[in-house]
């Protein structure tokens, strides 16, 4: 790995309880050895049980934000989270446009509080449509894969179609492998590259999509390879999981920084 601390930028939501979004992706950064820029996509209202409140940013301030960055600090990686708006998409696709060369790391996240959003698939087309063809790597979850993915209806399938969009690596997680198991499957364009089998770990702890990619993005940053990133990134948010701390009256939180406590 490259000495130098590589900066990162996220793009994602504001969650007050620091479970996930901007809180979560600058903990997990500084983790692992890089600087987190940030721009903030919505502000949300939750805790650690629940989020009630999502109030995305206006787009022309969110261009302002990444540009802010982009023009100012060396990125190696960039990371895009919870959008909240068809505005925020179309804006930082105008924004991305005009930096091709730096990796991007998607997770679509496109209902945060509200899972039955009207405004869902829009966003998710959108998405398909605009940011995936800019993509190094997006991972979906199962529920995102199959809403973005039209009318596949089996896990190898939905991924082709999403990497058709253009996007160069696909990491579909949480797939059940048994009782005791999930399987996390990554893809490129010609199929399945490798499958990844991880003990179930309860709870289920909140934030965990997108500490994997922030992590993602971070060994990216740092020079490693697809596949080296994505193995080491799943062995840290893991890990992360297995430290989860009870900080308030809901889930669980990740420990990011699992690293520095003692047995």
């Amino acid at each position: 790995m490259d000495t130098r601390q590589p900066v990162i930028l996220t793009v994602t939501h504001h969650d007050p309880s620091g479970s996930a979004g901007i809180g979560a992706d600058t903990e997990t950064a500084v983790s692992l050895g890089c600087h987190c820029a940030s721009v903030v996509s919505a502000i949300t209202v939750g805790d650690t049980r629940e989020l009630v409140g999502v109030a995305p940013v206006d787009d022309s301030l969110l261009v302002e934000q990444a540009r802010a960055v982009l023009e100012d600090m060396p990125v190696a990686a960039i990371k895009i989270g919870y959008l909240g708006s068809l505005e925020n998409v179309h804006a930082l696709h105008a924004v991305l446009r005009d930096y091709p060369d730096i990796p991007l790391v998607i997770d679509p996240d496109a209902t945060l509080a509200d899972k039955e959003s009207l405004l869902a698939p829009p966003l998710w087309r959108a998405m398909s449509d605009l940011l995936l063809p800019l993509a190094t790597l997006v991972a979906p979850n199962r529920r995102e894969a199959r809403a973005m993915a039209g009318e596949a209806d089996v896990f190898d399938a939905q991924a082709q179609e999403l990497l058709e969009s253009g996007c160069r690596y696909l990491l579909l997680t949480g797939v059940p492998a048994s009782e005791q198991q999930l399987e996390n499957r990554l893809y490129d364009v010609r199929g399945l590259v490798r499958e990844f089998r991880w003990q179930r770990l309860p709870p289920a702890a909140y934030g965990i999509c997108g500490t994997l990619t922030t992590a993602i993005a971070c060994h990216i940053a740092h020079g490693l390879t697809i596949l080296e990133a994505v193995n080491r990134s799943q062995q840290f948010t893991w890990s992360a999981i297995a430290g989860s701390r009870r900080l308030g009256m809901g889930r669980p939180v990740p420990n990011r920084l699992f690293w520095t406590c003692k047995d």
